[in-house]
């Protein structure tokens, strides 16, 4: 294969801040000239594509729902496929997700998994040099060199002989990267993502039989992802690469995506290999799209599971979908993560094991773990379902009832009590506190919590204030009983974690952003915006 060699020419994107050596070899010349030619043809778009959501959600707000869209009926009726799915991602049944950083790069890949889908999205905290170690780290893991003993056991770990398959899932398009300037503008973090991780393993990944995969989040619009396909589809052509060669998985964790899934394939056909259940996203975007509907307010996010039936109407016009079209399927995160208590362990398993048997029955060709200790669970799970399949691609669903809007967009009962509104306060305040710090991936009262629950949290509490509900004991929830709870509960987590820990924290900060977040009049669209100030 040739290498590709852009003719050189002045890199005009502007770097707000000095290269280490190690950077510079990260970012250099020729990653930083292929940047500059997708920003160049590509980031104008991004704020017309973010201003177009703010458009659709304006209606929302005035009173007309979500629904399937009349004018792309034909693209919903007619028969058509996506092209391809390479051989090494046929079977996905079941995936480990994480940050970037070495240690857990190196285990996610030797996990009794088939893929690890790096993460430069909701379990990680985009801080500058954070960012540029996790590109030099997927790197070395595609070229089979990364390794990384612990400073203080001494403990080495390196990659097995048959790794997992590498998917990069990059920032989604309302996150910039305010590192790297254009015409005076934050780039977007999705083109920065995208760029490092195709142009430096793109070779090495088809050299052996892979390819550079990617997982694109938040989506809300067919718009989006054809814009997504003619950043590939540029891509290609650049480097000389057949139509088709970098494929996709999109996550379908926004509301308006749902109604949107056949264009979403059909828009990015030729590089689409299938879709996400992002469940945890999908519930926050649930109440962040109806806001402003006192008739479809959650209830405690702990009692928000896959068989509500707003939830499971979702997973199974997924599978629905995507098998229609030859795409996949993949099912959710488990959040769980292991304990050493054996009791409890024994409950995480069940809980395990009933939330992926549910998916499996549902056609789902995989799903997700959070964490590798849950990873032969879920895996023996789907080996009972799939037999001798490699996945689920013949599990049409097509003798089901159509599912409708309002299937999707039913209420859900459940109760809103003091003990979920108090939990929903202390899981959001120590991930923001973690997220700020530069750590997006925190172990929380036994789920490993992301950015997407916090999310749920915080505007859970947001919209119970706006629409003056109340909990389970009768109180209303109001700003100042927000404040209140707040308080209190700084008091509880400053004991659970200690003085010192606490001290040497950004507590304080996070409660700050929290409070901001949950008493503001506007919904804020995402806490990473604002959270992002923080991160150097």
């Amino acid at each position: 294969m040739d290498t590709h060699t852009p003719a050189s020419h002045e890199v005009k994107l502007s770097l707000q801040t000095d290269l280490t050596p190690a950077q510079a070899e990260i970012l250099d010349n020729g990653a930083q000239q292929f940047l500059e030619k997708l920003v160049q043809r590509f980031a104008s778009r991004v704020p017309q594509l973010l201003a177009a959501r703010e458009t659709r959600q304006a209606a929302i707000d005035a009173g007309t729902l979500p629904d399937f869209l009349p004018e792309t009926a034909e693209i919903r009726n007619s028969e058509w496929k996506i092209q391809n799915i390479p051989t090494d991602l046929q079977d996905r049944r079941v995936e480990i997700t994480g940050p970037v950083d070495r240690k857990m790069v190196i285990n996610a890949l030797n996990a009794d998994v088939k893929v690890f889908m790096a993460d430069f999205e909701d379990s990680f905290a985009p801080a500058w040099n954070e960012v540029l170690d996790g590109q030099r780290n997927l790197r070395d893991a595609v070229n089979g060199t990364i390794d990384y003993t612990n400073p203080e056991n001494g403990k080495h770990y390196q990659l097995n002989d048959d790794p997992a398959v590498l998917i990069c899932r990059v920032r989604g398009l309302h996150l910039p990267e305010k590192h790297l300037l254009w015409q005076g503008e934050a780039i977007p973090g999705c083109l920065f993502d995208f760029a490092l991780y195709f142009y430096h393993n793109y070779q090495q990944l088809l050299a052996k039989g892979s390819g550079p995969y990617f997982y694109l989040p938040k989506l809300q619009a067919h718009q989006e992802a054809a814009w997504w396909s003619e950043v590939f589809s540029f891509t290609e052509d650049e480097f000389g690469l057949p139509r088709g060669t970098i494929k996709a998985t999109v996550l379908i964790e926004t509301l308006p995506a749902v109604f949107e899934m056949d264009e979403i394939l059909y828009s990015l056909k030729e590089h689409i290999v299938g879709l996400n259940c992002g469940r945890w996203d999908y519930i926050f975007s649930y109440i962040k799209t109806l806001r402003n509907h006192p008739d479809r307010i959650l209830p405690d996010r702990q009692v928000v599971t896959m068989e509500k039936p707003f939830l499971n109407a979702y997973s199974r016009l997924l599978v629905k979908t995507c098998h229609r079209r030859g795409a996949f399927a993949m099912g959710g995160m488990a959040a769980f993560i292991p304990s050493k208590d054996p009791e409890r362990n024994e409950w995480v398993l069940n809980k395990i094991q009933t939330d992926k048997l549910l998916e499996a029955n549902n056609g789902h060709d995989g799903t997700w773990v959070a964490h590798p200790g849950l990873a032969s669970t879920a895996m023996a799970v789907f080996d009972g379902v799939l037999g001798e399949r490699s996945n689920q691609l013949d599990i049409s669903r097509s003798e089901d009832a159509p599912i409708t809007a309002a299937e999707l967009l039913a209420p859900c009962d459940g109760e809103r009590t003091e003990d979920g509104m108090r939990h929903n306060i202390r899981v959001a305040v120590q991930y923001i506190e973690a997220w700020i710090s530069g750590n997006g991936c925190v172990p929380i009262y036994g789920l490993m919590e992301d950015a997407a629950t916090a999310e749920i949290s915080r505007a859970s509490i947001w919209q119970w204030i706006k629409h003056g509900k109340t909990l389970s004991n009768g109180q209303m929830v109001t700003k100042a009983l927000f404040e209140q709870m707040l308080k209190e509960e700084m008091d509880v987590v400053k004991q659970e974690v200690g003085e010192a820990r606490f001290a040497a924290g950004r507590y304080d900060e996070a409660a700050v952003l929290m409070s901001r977040l949950t008493t503001s009049d506007e919904l804020v669209n995402f806490l990473t915006v604002p959270g992002y100030e923080y991160l150097s």
